[in-house]
C-alpha cells in the first residue's frame, strides 16, 4: 500500500449491517469489530442495525441504505457460508448494480493463508448499488479484521495510490 502525504482524508459515511439469527448489540464482535476500525479510521458511523438471516430483511434495510444519499457504503457481517440459513450474497447480489469480482478473490487469497482451504467456503462479495459500495463479509470477527484492515480500509482511503474506490465516488452514478 502506497498512501501520499500530500492528500488529506475524505471521510465517508458506512452503514453496517450484521446478519444474523443469534446475535444482539451486546454480543455483536464483528458488528461492532467494523465499527471501532471505521471510526478509528477517521470515517463515520451512518447507522448500524442487525437482522435475522432472512433474505428480505436484508434486501430491506440494505435497499433503505442505498436509497440514502447520505450513506456511502454499507458493510454486512454473516450470512456467507453454506449453511440453509446464510444467505446474505443472494439477498444483496440482486440489488448490485456492478459487482467488484476482484474483492471476493482476494479476500479468499489472503484468508486462505489464515484459514487454509476452509476460505472455499467463505461468498464474500461486493459492489456498487446506486453510486453506495457494498462489501459482503463473513461473520467471524477475524474475516471482518482482514476485510477492513487488508482491503476495505485502503480502498476507502482517498490517500491510497495508485488509485482506490474512494476517489471514484462522485463518478459512480454517472450516465
Amino acid at each position: 500500500m502506497n498512501r501520499s502525504n500530500q492528500r488529506s482524508l475524505i471521510p465517508v459515511n458506512i452503514a453496517v449491517l450484521t446478519i444474523s439469527d443469534t446475535r444482539t448489540e451486546k454480543d455483536d464482535k464483528s458488528g461492532n469489530a467494523i465499527v471501532n476500525k471505521l471510526i478509528e479510521a477517521g470515517h463515520r458511523l451512518a447507522e448500524k442495525t442487525i437482522v435475522a438471516d432472512d433474505l428480505y430483511q436484508i434486501r430491506a434495510v440494505v435497499s433503505a441504505w442505498i436509497a440514502n444519499a447520505d450513506i456511502q457504503v454499507v458493510i454486512t457481517t454473516g450470512g456467507t457460508g453454506v449453511s440453509g440459513r446464510d444467505g446474505s450474497p443472494e439477498a444483496i447480489a440482486p440489488l448490485l448494480d456492478k459487482t467488484l469480482d476482484g474483492f471476493g478473490e482476494m479476500f479468499r487469497a489472503l484468508s486462505y493463508e489464515n484459514i487454509g482451504t476452509s476460505t472455499l467456503q467463505s461468498r464474500t462479495l461486493a459492489g456498487v448499488a446506486n453510486g453506495t459500495y457494498i462489501f459482503v463479509l463473513p461473520g467471524s470477527p477475524g474475516a471482518v479484521k482482514l476485510g477492513w484492515e487488508k482491503l476495505i480500509s485502503h480502498q476507502l482511503d482517498y490517500r491510497t495510490r495508485p488509485c482506490n474506490l474512494a476517489e471514484m465516488m462522485p463518478r459512480l452514478l454517472e450516465q
